[in-house]
């Protein structure tokens, strides 16, 4: 390895990750450009491509297919959808009820008899009677003539029609069977990657499988390497937690199973490709292929290789590294898989920028100038995977009559554009070739198909006969030029995420190596100090009863940039503020991050609703009558506060509180006073006057005391039910007391409902976040698991083998998913608990044998009943339900009283719908995760039993903290209304 050249390649690479896009574009334009000679024969050779590929749209069943149900239609996207989950149903109610919900409102009828092909036609006529049977109601000719088939006639119908879906996109369902498609006449002169599908593992024996089926595709592929197909691998696959803080276990972990699969791969003389992932892992995959490249078993091996994605920002840099290894390297270059996902993670993360490009075209321009840099580079065999004519005719006009090199496209897509290139000019083509079962490789076939059809990419443009052939091969470089490289202008930048309402909070990039080490020896670093218990609680009320009438006079939009202030001090104060949470309230260090954030984001959210919505407001009436309503304090608020979100929830409800013009006097949790005091302690620093913001630390006793004072005009409270019912008995105890608002967020036995329809990947990944992140002590936890009864086995098997990869450790600890609880009263709650039902226990594991850890557990119930209580922790219970009672379930959900969140993983709309109608929950969530509310977007808090509204982060949260005054004037008392004078009719 030329170690100075790979070395500032890396360098360049942490420059270009988060650069803003117009500086990483301006170099690529150049390189990417050509001069006017170039692109006139450019133009030429991609008109003819472009020909061959619309021929090609004409000639076979499956582009006809294709043509027919494109993929931005709502046939399209409807047989999508199903395709997605279809296969994966094993029971016929829920297939019944997954057919009726995607055919039945798509218009399969217009295309009946439209194609050149029987097949398709016949095709078409099967939807039109699926259709018939489930969305044309009692009346429909169709459904009253097949009546008698029924149900299982349109489950095998579409079960065929999925399958056929599935060999359109898939080589084979084992490698041999791919390797004898890869032999008909449709293939000849084309060779192939075969792909096996091991997308991501999600527990220790998935990875296994994964592994194995590589070794076992390796062999079969050797078995005739005069083929020359070869092998693409996919590291997420061979380990269930390839991500940086679990570098130190899966980096070497993956470096060797990838070794082992290189040295096979060598002995049989055949290639072996490693595949692209998201840009968070780059760096760690650099790591293992640059770790096997130098392994001198693989010497005078030229067979091994790496795939990069031009929509990546440091895809230049990349090839730059991959030259500047010892030995020739394959490199494939694509345009990219994860682009929405990668958008929407920094965005959710708060990042500073994106790690790739936001417009189509920008991507076009990297890929171009990237291929340059690799038919120029010494060490590199190029291999370019485009389905774009333009993209091809450019590479050929720079390779001139070399033939040094390969395409690549995926199979199922791009029949047309090589074919003449192959077997008439002598190129090389790779045909990228899924192979696996049609049931588990469904959902990400429809991802690979979305990515190929969205509405600016070639394949969708194809298909589009309103777009002229200038038009569908403009130069994405005069297109970049001429926007100056800027940014896509409907993707803003994170910070501006909420704009023009208020500023998103800034994140850190834990992705990054070097940032991920700084955070962690900041808050590893002494920061927590202690704390002075409150011994006078009346006196603070004095104080702060005194400063009411001054701040409440303060203008409002005095009030509003305070808040605003105190956003930038915590953001400004964000390690330490996060060292103090990892220290006092066992935050894991993305926890932390995310509660210093969310402060932020309440204090920025609350200024701008303060402004949008507290002013006086002039309201109608009769002439001669002026009416007002006047918004304003009530006077001094307790806020009591929770020790799991001891910073966002505390000062939430302060801040709502204060910019309302109201005084405060703020209680902390016991168990978490110091990171309260910094937090009071920036405020003053931001502007509130140290009497309008009164900390009183201690515990039960201290909080009764405040919620005593009959001086106190209202409490905002978050904590458990039983807590909130006696703060509202002392509110109401004293017949003398005014009667004053109690704003309460209170605990939930929060349900998510599992139906046959949903990914088992995407379930367990959302069940383990929901369930055992922040150690399970989140109100919003998910605490009940109901999986319908036909796919419990599978989901639980799975469950369990994830909750295997779980880290419990020391909070400051990177690597650590599950932390301590919060004191020794809950420990012991927890453990006895658990003990009592060690019976039906189905999978628990091992804690540390120093501090409060409870170890994560899945209890197995015979009923939803059987769960009356919240567990306020890292313990999750797991039920079944039959399909067709999803009313039912809710129903007996709701029966418990609490009111929280709910969630739902389903592929069925109507589901939603009906989930959406009947759960009485505060916060509903479908197919993602239930934790994690941002403000402003998902305003939070239960009803019931788990609290009295309104909605923490919503618009309707700072009324409760007012006091309306409506002021009428009548103006005629004094000799009339003096503007009916100027009138033009009606006057004298």
């Amino acid at each position: 390895m030329t170690s100075a050249v790979t070395a500032d390649a890396r360098k360049t690479m942490k420059s270009l990750y988060r650069a803003p896009e117009p500086d990483v574009l301006k170099p690529l334009l150049d390189r990417a450009a050509a001069t006017p000679e170039m692109r006139e024969r450019i133009m030429g050779h991609a008109s003819g491509l472009l020909a061959d590929l619309r021929a090609a749209q004409n000639r076979g069943w499956v582009n006809q297919f294709l043509q027919e149900y494109r993929l931005n239609s709502s046939e399209g996207v409807a047989l999508l959808s199903l395709a997605e989950a279809f296969l994966r149903v094993p029971d016929p109610e829920t297939a019944d009820l997954l057919i009726a919900d995607k055919l039945g409102e798509a218009d399969w009828r217009a295309h009946t008899g439209r194609s050149a092909s029987k097949l398709v036609n016949s095709a078409t006529w099967g939807l039109v009677v699926g259709r018939a049977l489930v969305g044309e109601g009692e009346a429909g000719p169709l459904k009253r003539l097949l009546s008698r088939a029924g149900e299982p006639f349109v489950r095998q119908a579409v079960g065929a029609a999925m399958r056929m879906m599935g060999e359109i996109f898939v080589m084979g369902r084992t490698i041999e069977e791919a390797m004898r498609r890869m032999k008909k006449p449709e293939n000849k002169g084309f060779t192939a990657s075969f792909d096996m599908l091991g997308e991501a593992a999600r527990t220790h024996e998935d990875a296994e499988r994964y592994f194995q089926a590589y070794v076992r595709a390796i062999d079969a592929v050797g078995s005739d390497p005069a083929a020359g197909h070869s092998i693409s691998v996919k590291l997420s696959a061979l380990h269930p937690r390839y991500e940086l803080p679990r570098a130190y276990e899966c980096v070497p972990a993956l470096t060797d199973m990838l070794a082992q699969l290189a040295r096979q791969a060598a002995d049989k003389g055949i290639a072996l490709t490693v595949d692209a992932e998201e840009s968070e892992r780059l760096e760690m995959s650099l790591d293992i292929i640059g770790g096997v490249a130098a392994l001198p078993a693989l010497k005078g091996w030229d067979g091994f290789g790496m795939a990069v994605q031009a929509y990546g920002k440091r895809a230049r840099a990349v090839i730059a590294w991959a030259n500047g290894l010892d030995r020739i390297m394959n490199v494939r270059l694509v345009k990219g898989a994860y682009w929405d996902s990668e958008i929407k993670r920094t965005q959710v993360e708060g990042l500073n920028d994106y790690p790739l490009f936001t417009r189509k075209a920008a991507t076009d321009v990297s890929y171009l100038a990237v291929a340059k840099d690799m038919l120029a580079a010494e060490n590199i065999r190029p291999a370019f995977a485009s389905h774009n004519a333009l993209t091809v005719a450019t590479i050929l006009e720079w390779a001139g009559n070399s033939h040094d090199f390969e395409f690549q496209r995926l199979h199922g897509m791009g029949d047309g554009l090589y074919e003449r290139l192959v077997r008439e000019h002598g190129h090389k083509c790779r045909i990228y070739a899924p192979v696996g079962g049609h049931r588990d490789l469904l959902a990400y076939l429809v991802r690979r198909l979305l990515e190929n059809g969205a509405n600016s990419s070639f394949v969708h443009q194809l298909a589009d006969a309103r777009l002229t052939e200038a038009e569908i091969l403009a130069d994405p470089v005069a297109k970049i030029a001429a926007v100056g490289g800027a940014r896509h202008p409907s993707i803003p930048l994170p910070i501006g995420l909420f704009a023009p309402g208020h500023r998103n909070s800034t994140g850190i990039d834990l992705s990054d190596i070097t940032t991920l080490d700084a955070t962690v020896n900041a808050v590893n670093a002494p920061a927590v100090k202690p704390v002075a218990v409150t011994a006078d609680v009346a006196a603070l009320v004095s104080r702060a009863h005194a400063a009411f009438p001054a701040w409440n006079a303060t203008p409002l939009d005095t009030r509003a940039t305070v808040l605003e202030k105190l956003a930038d001090l915590l953001e400004q104060d964000r390690e330490r503020l996060m060292a103090i949470l990892v220290q006092e309230a066992f935050k894991t260090i993305p926890d932390a991050l995310g509660e210093v954030r969310e402060a932020a984001d309440f204090c920025r959210y609350y200024a701008q609703q303060a402004r949008a919505r507290l002013g006086s407001v002039e309201l109608p009436g009769p002439t001669g009558e002026r009416n007002t309503l006047h918004l304003e304090g009530r006077g001094v608020w307790a806020t009591v506060a929770p020790w799991n979100f001891p910073l966002a929830i505390f000062l939430g409800q302060t801040v709502a509180a204060l910019v309302t013009g109201n005084t405060v006097v703020a209680k902390p949790a016991p168990q978490t006073p110091a990171i309260a005091q910094a937090a009071v302690e920036l405020a003053h620093r931001a502007g509130v006057p140290r009497d309008a913001l009164l900390l009183a630390v201690g515990g039960p006793d201290v909080g009764q005391a405040l919620t005593e004072d009959h001086r106190i005009a209202g409490v905002a409270f978050t904590g458990s039910t039983a807590t909130a019912k006696r703060i509202a008995r002392t509110l109401v105890a004293d017949d003398d007391r005014p009667i004053v608002p109690l704003i309460a967020e209170t605990g939930g036995i929060n349900a998510m409902i599992v139906d046959s329809t949903a990914l088992p990947e995407q379930v367990v990944a959302d069940v383990i976040t929901s369930s055992f992140r922040s150690a399970g002590q989140r109100c919003s936890a998910l605490r009940l698991l109901l999986v319908q009864a036909d796919v419990a086995d599978n989901v639980i098997a799975m469950l369990k083998g994830a909750m295997e990869t779980l880290v419990l450790g020391a909070t400051g600890n990177p690597a650590t998913d599950v932390g301590p609880v919060i004191d020794r009263a809950a420990y012991d709650k927890l453990m006895a608990y658990r003990a009592s039902m060690v019976t039906q226990t189905i999978k628990t594991l091992d804690a540390p044998a120093d501090g409060l850890f409870v170890p994560p557990t899945l209890i197995r119930l015979d009923r939803v009943e059987d769960l009356t209580q919240e567990w306020f922790g890292p313990i999750l219970h797991v039920a079944t339900w039959e399909a067709g009672t999803l009313s039912e379930t809710i129903a007996k959900v709701n029966a418990k009283g609490y009111g929280l969140t709910m969630g739902l993983h389903s592929r069925i709309a109507r589901a939603g719908e009906v989930i959406e109608a009947e759960a009485a929950v505060g916060n509903l969530y479908i197919n993602r995760s239930m934790i994690g509310a941002v403000v402003g977007s998902q305003p939070f808090g239960g009803e019931g039993l788990s609290g009295t509204g309104p909605k923490a982060g919503g618009p309707h949260y700072l009324y409760r903290f007012c006091a309306e005054r409506a002021v009428s004037v009548d103006t005629t008392s004094a000799g009339g209304n003096a503007t009916l004078l100027s009138l033009d009719e009606g006057g004298i």
